[in-house]
């Protein structure tokens, strides 16, 4: 082979190398750029609320709504059992959502969420959420799910209004296969 055919050939393959290793670090890139900056409308995990040292705003009230649906191929009745609430800034609320699996064989779900709009994804805080954990069913079993938020003071004042999305996943399969997997 001529030289510069070797040294085309050694070009190429280092292209190739870089973007298999752009392709691996663009997800972790991607995921805690979402993260700092809100973007996608992920909220935090766990937050926790001190009523002692909390400061709500009751001068002003944001409507907080919840939507919910099922990924393609879930058959759980999934819903929120109030769709809709007032809260002001600062404030410690809970609603209940609920969820029945009306197939004949144990599955087991997991809710992702989403807010919008994307600034007030930063500011939405929850302390306890059935999206923090797989939910196992039973068949026929239903169940209600309690979910405990606050939206932080330093929410833009412009956001009078906040979507609380959730999409429910079949992970049934996943859970199974998780659980066959050599524990380390």
């Amino acid at each position: 082979m001529a030289a510069p055919n070797r040294s085309l050939v050694a070009k190429l393959s280092l292209l190739v190398v870089g973007m298999f290793g752009f392709a691996f670090a663009l997800v972790p890139i991607y995921s805690l750029f979402c993260k700092v900056t809100g973007l996608g409308g992920k909220t935090g995990g766990v937050y926790s609320y001190d009523a002692s040292s909390a400061k709500v705003d009751p001068d002003r009230s944001v409507t907080v709504t919840f939507i919910t649906d099922n990924s393609a191929g879930m058959p759980w009745d999934f819903r929120a059992e109030t769709p809709m609430v007032r809260v002001h800034p600062g404030e410690l609320t809970e609603v209940k959502f609920y969820a029945r699996n009306p197939t004949d064989h144990v599955m087991v779900g997991q809710a992702i969420p989403s807010v919008v709009p994307l600034p007030a994804a930063a500011h939405f805080h929850k302390t306890e959420c059935f999206c923090f954990s797989r939910q196992v069913l039973q068949p026929g079993q239903e169940i209600e799910m309690p979910m405990r938020f606050f939206l932080a003071p330093e929410l833009p004042r412009n956001v009078d209004s906040v979507s609380l999305s959730y999409s429910m996943y079949d992970v049934t399969a996943l859970a199974a296969a998780d659980s066959k997997a050599p524990k380390t």
